[in-house]
């Protein structure tokens, strides 16, 4: 079993590079080689099989080629130019989240062998004149560059497995949070920024009301979903292959109730509210009334609370003193 992450740098293509590497297996086959590519090379875990670090640009039809083996098995699409960043800079959003997304499946649709190839999209894929809740099969009608990308991946890779050229599957991901490290240009990125600096003991601003609800997932359920989606077989997947990763609906207030459950009361109190209209402009478009039958009924999972969310963040990625 060989095995490309592309975006291998991210925060989540690092954790699921570590869990692969724990676990040695996937698809019922022991692992046999697994490449990181991304702008930047890669850090390469402690693996049981060879680990491989390639920089890579998407846009680049021949980084592609060139961080591809003719022999890959599995490829989980993870790189993407982010929400805020997409919405402000048109050209590179469509040059990576559309165009470099083309480049991999061209690259795929050349090999021998049909790879399994899992994409990530996103809930900015649903937006506008849609009633809630949204289902599997409610339309997409995104609101932003971003998420206008991200359906168009989705189509492609729909088009690209019908045709037989990959064995694709795409997974529409909530905000994941509490994500670490810096900040990024998410729109979404406060979502984890009033959690991971409050419980530094670092101030944080959030942008939006308190009422303001949205879509969740903790890191660690995102990488065992996407797992789980790589190990799916074809014909569970049907007509559409893209769906809905599980989540969990709460608003603000509640994710702060719930971070002060665990943490107590100090971490809440390092919380700002100053509006930001720019990024209210933007997150205001996602949906969050969200029914994902499909990927539960497949084996997918949410987390049970936000106090998982914090307690995950807190044991796997919180600085330790």
């Amino acid at each position: 079993m060989n095995i490309l992450i592309i975006g291998g740098a991210g925060f989540l293509g690092q954790k699921l590079a570590h869990q692969l590497a724990q676990r040695g297996q996937l698809r019922g086959q022991s692992i046999a080689r697994l490449i990181l590519a991304d702008i930047h090379p890669p850090t390469v875990p402690k693996a049981p099989f060879p680990v491989a670090s390639i920089s890579c640009d998407i846009a680049n039809p021949a980084d592609v080629a060139q961080a591809m083996p003719a022999d890959v098995d599995v490829i989980f699409l993870l790189a993407a130019i982010v929400s805020a960043h997409a919405e402000q800079d048109f050209d590179a959003g469509l040059a990576i989240n559309l165009m470099g997304v083309l480049n991999v499946l061209q690259q795929a649709r050349a090999l021998a062998r049909c790879p399994v190839v899992v994409f990530t999209s996103s809930i900015a894929a649903y937006g506008g004149e849609v009633p809630d809740p949204i289902f599997d099969h409610s339309f997409l009608n995104p609101q932003t560059s971003y998420g206008t990308q991200k359906a168009m991946g989705e189509l492609l890779i729909n088009d690209f497995s019908r045709k037989g050229f990959v064995d694709g599957r795409g997974l529409r991901l909530p905000t994941i949070t509490v994500r670490p490290g810096a900040p990024n240009r998410a729109a979404s990125g406060f979502m984890s920024g009033i959690f991971r600096e409050p419980l530094a003991g670092v101030p944080a601003n959030c942008p939006v009301a308190p009422d303001y609800r949205h879509y969740y997932l903790s890191p660690r359920k995102c990488v065992e979903n996407l797992v789980k989606g790589a190990e799916l077989p074809s014909e569970a997947l049907g007509q559409n292959r893209c769906m809905m990763m599980p989540g969990r609906d709460w608003s603000i207030a509640q994710m702060i109730a719930a971070m002060t459950a665990v943490a107590g009361p100090k971490p809440a109190q390092l919380i700002s509210w100053q509006p930001q209209p720019e990024v209210q402009a933007i997150v205001g478009s996602w949906r969050h009334d969200i029914r994902p039958q499909k990927a539960l009924a497949l084996g997918l999972e949410a987390d049970d609370s936000f106090e998982d969310n914090i307690r995950h963040y807190l044991a796997d990625d919180a600085p330790q003193p």
